[in-house]
């Protein structure tokens, strides 16, 4: 059972209608399979290989929520997390710079759980202080020498990536000298441009003999670098997620064939081994991964996606390059109910009435209720049936000792509260209510 700042976390979450960040264990139903081949790829990746997988699933079926699952296992086995969710517009997946400055905002650490980007640098250097003190390179109390051992074993560790990415080892120096001497705004301002930030004041760049901006070409360069930093500081690698990528369907041509050579080019660098350290998680739509408009147009990416789900589910391969989520079904659905159920009465100060009120029976009910807004479409309701679940019942329940939800509450769904997927399912529900000219 969660921790009860961590159950009040998910709750939050479920009650805004977001999927938790963490603590998803408690809410993982049916994901059993999938456990012993992605921790055996992240001891792949812990031991300095690298992993690509593809996760496909209807909308409903739980992408976001696999991605998160997978992210809060990662951080709990030592790896650095970060997740970018693709769009057209903000991330476009053929502007790579675009995706690494989301990637180093989003990063996320077992101790950081956002924005940890400074303090992994800053662990980074600290590391390499006490390996020169260990080594006897500089005494604890001699800054000058101190600094300038660490900043050559700088030079050491990052001399792979300094021949192809020499600014990502300035920046760093830069930053180091300028924390050294107080100068925060430059090193503040140094700190940006290596997470790709645009528009950083020309004095700070010029304090480190650096020019322009992270272009799409040195952001896998400073994968690369980021990588190093991160294995140097102790962490066992990087997990990073692209979520959505099905959105390179709604693109014009020539952005979507940008966009699958993108994720082609990052496939064969995977492979290739440039990037040791790295678990690469893709998340898509069947379509996407089926149709006229998506990976089949490249023919090379198809072919390293290619996977047989002719064969049941229950057969499907959880160690293959791409695998499929199951959309939930009604006994999914009524599971991760009552989890949730339990997981509120534990923080409740009157859990035993919680658990009474909202037995298994009303849980059922109202979720066949929800379901059945939907167009009985199990697949896209969970969303929506947790968010009322928790916001509308066991809220109430908790708060008025008199409530009844058999008797005071009537299940009520505004268009407002609902997705575009969600409002589509319900107005196909409802036909006798078209009018027809």
């Amino acid at each position: 059972m969660a921790s009860p700042q961590r159950a009040r976390e998910i709750i939050d979450a479920l009650r805004r209608g977001t999927v938790p960040q963490r603590g998803l264990d408690a809410l993982a139903v049916g994901l059993d399979r999938f456990v012993a081949a992605i921790d055996g790829e992240m001891d792949v990746v812990r031991g300095g290989g690298a992993v690509f997988k593809a996760v496909r699933g209807e909308y409903g079926s739980g992408k976001t929520f696999f991605a998160r699952w997978l992210e809060d296992r990662a951080r709990k086995r030592g790896l650095a997390t970060t997740e970018v969710q693709i769009s057209e517009t903000e991330t476009p997946l053929h502007r790579l710079e675009t995706v690494y400055r989301r990637m180093i905002e989003r990063l996320a650490t077992p101790d950081v759980p956002g924005g940890a980007f400074r303090s992994i640098v800053d662990g980074w250097f600290f590391a390499l202080e006490q390996d020169v003190i260990a080594s006897g390179g500089a005494a604890e109390g001699d800054t000058p020498r101190l600094v300038q051992k660490t900043s050559e074993l700088m030079e050491q560790r990052l001399s792979s990536i300094s021949r192809e990415a020499p600014s990502f080892a300035a920046a760093l120096r830069g930053y180091r000298a300028a924390l050294s001497a107080g100068d925060t705004a430059t090193a503040e301002g140094l700190l940006a441009w290596l997470g790709g930030q645009p528009n950083v004041a020309a004095g700070a760049k010029r304090s480190a003999n650096l020019k322009g901006d992270v272009d799409h070409f040195g952001a896998l360069s400073f994968l690369q670098g980021l990588l190093v930093v991160l294995r140097d500081s102790g962490f066992g690698g990087l997990l990073l997620v692209l979520d959505e990528v099905e959105t390179l369907q709604r693109v014009r041509g020539d952005v979507r064939e940008k966009g699958l050579n993108a994720l082609r080019q990052l496939m064969d660098e995977v492979d290739a081994g440039r990037f040791p350290g790295l678990y690469l998680l893709v998340t898509g739509t069947p379509p996407f991964f089926e149709g006229p408009q998506g990976i089949q147009r490249l023919a090379p990416l198809a072919q390293r996606l290619q996977v047989d789900f002719a064969t049941e589910a229950r057969f499907d391969n959880p160690r293959a390059v791409q695998i499929r989520l199951a959309p939930f079904d009604f006994e999914r659905l009524l599971e991760v109910g009552r989890r949730v159920r339990d997981l509120f009465a534990e923080i409740s100060k009157d859990g035993p009435r919680i658990r009474c009120v909202a037995d298994d029976a009303y849980v059922g009910d109202f979720a066949r209720a929800i379901a059945g807004e939907l167009g009985g479409k199990v697949g896209i309701a969970p969303r929506l049936f947790l968010r009322k679940l928790v916001g509308d019942v066991l809220d109430r329940i908790d708060q008025f000792p008199d409530f009844d939800p058999r008797k005071h509450y009537s299940l009520t769904i505004a268009e407002t509260e609902l997705t575009e997927v969600e409002r589509n399912a319900r107005a196909a529900a409802h036909p006798d209510d078209i009018e027809l000219s």
